[in-house]
């Protein structure tokens, strides 16, 4: 698309949407996953988009709907002895977490809607745009089917991992196509020719992806907490029960030894990838951006043995968390201006 097909007025106030799009889906991710830390998530047991952005009201409502969080079974069989004060806890984590997915909708379609009566959107990005808004209310679907997984729907207490998984890497999808959406509407790239940069900004971005969704299995799990010694697992280099008996092959996705085991192998073949790519691309256009990655990648790293030792405690769970988004975004970055290699573009080679 030519930058000349929309006004740089009408350019500066959709990066302007989308950055605010973006930095609620980031504060989303992470209330998400203070929502799983704490275990609300199944607090609420019915999905009504428009009723349910009330809370309960009085004493009357609070137990009608504490007595429907009771029918659970991971009430029944593990939280049986909780008060009334502790469930609404954990409810209002998962009402915060709901309302505010509402009203990432409610920003997202205001701006979309003023977007069209202004006439600024071609038809490519009226388009994308709409997909965009889109893969939000599939999210919204996406998330009750995760809830339901942890409510009659399968034998598990809690939420499937593999649905927790789809959860949150359908979140990462759309924040980064809403920061490649956001750089698109920006300055042009100046590229790494080559073809060397493309392919590792290539590789990088999809472990990275594999990465992060192997974290959400871990954290469906709780199997962050299951071994937090390091650098062993237990003693072993390889945990002995990594395939469990009972699971068989599911273990990769299921069980608590293989999950975490897998999980600390790909964070050590990133990072070592991420510090090569960063070395062999030293002296090419995008040697600070590399640079940048493998810097971010091994602090993430570190932070990542430290949250494990600690058995992952909230706090630097969530910056772990955080610091994986912020790992995506710059991959994304690296993507969307490596693959403008032979395209013509100005000089600029930051997001900015």
């Amino acid at each position: 698309m030519s930058q000349d097909a929309i006004s740089v007025p009408a350019r500066r106030w959709m990066r302007r949407w989308l950055i605010l799009t973006g930095l609620m889906v980031y504060a989303m991710i992470l209330i998400g996953g203070a929502t799983r830390l704490t275990d609300s998530g199944l607090s609420i047991t019915e999905w009504s988009p428009i009723k349910g952005a009330l809370p309960p009201f009085g004493e009357a409502g609070w137990l009608t709907a504490f007595e429907k969080y009771k029918s659970t079974a991971e009430f029944q069989q593990q939280n049986y002895n909780m008060s009334l004060a502790e469930f609404q806890y954990i409810y209002w984590w998962e009402w915060s977490h709901r309302l505010f997915g509402r009203l990432i909708g409610l920003v997202a379609m205001a701006g979309f809607v003023i977007f069209v009566a202004r006439r600024w959107l071609t038809r490519k990005w009226l388009v994308r745009l709409a997909v965009l808004i889109g893969l939000g209310g599939l999210q919204g679907a996406i998330g009750w089917w995760m809830v339901a997984s942890g409510m009659g729907e399968t034998s598990r207490i809690d939420v499937a991992p593999y649905r927790l998984a789809t959860h949150f890497g359908l979140a990462l999808l759309i924040i980064g196509v809403t920061a490649w959406f956001w750089l698109d509407l920006g300055a042009g790239r100046k590229a790494d020719a080559s073809g060397a940069a493309q392919h590792w900004a290539l590789g990088l971005f999809g472990l990275i992806c594999v990465q992060m969704l192997a974290g959400a299995l871990v954290a469906g799990l709780d199997a962050g907490r299951s071994y937090t010694d390091w650098p062993l697992m237990a003693g072993e280099v390889v945990p002995s029960d990594y395939i469990d008996q009972a699971l068989g092959w599911r273990s990769l996705f299921e069980g608590r030894e293989a999950t975490q085991f897998n999980h600390r192998l790909l964070a050590y073949t990133l990072w070592a990838l991420s510090l090569v790519a960063a070395f062999r691309l030293r002296r090419g256009p995008a040697a600070r951006g590399f640079a940048g990655l493998a810097a971010l990648i091994t602090l993430q790293a570190i932070w990542g043995i430290v949250t494990l030792v600690n058995a992952a405690p909230m706090p630097l769970a969530l910056v772990h968390q955080a610091l994986g988004v912020a790992v995506l975004l710059v991959a994304v970055w690296l993507v969307w201006l490596n693959l403008g290699a032979g395209q013509g573009s100005d000089s600029r080679t930051s997001p900015g």
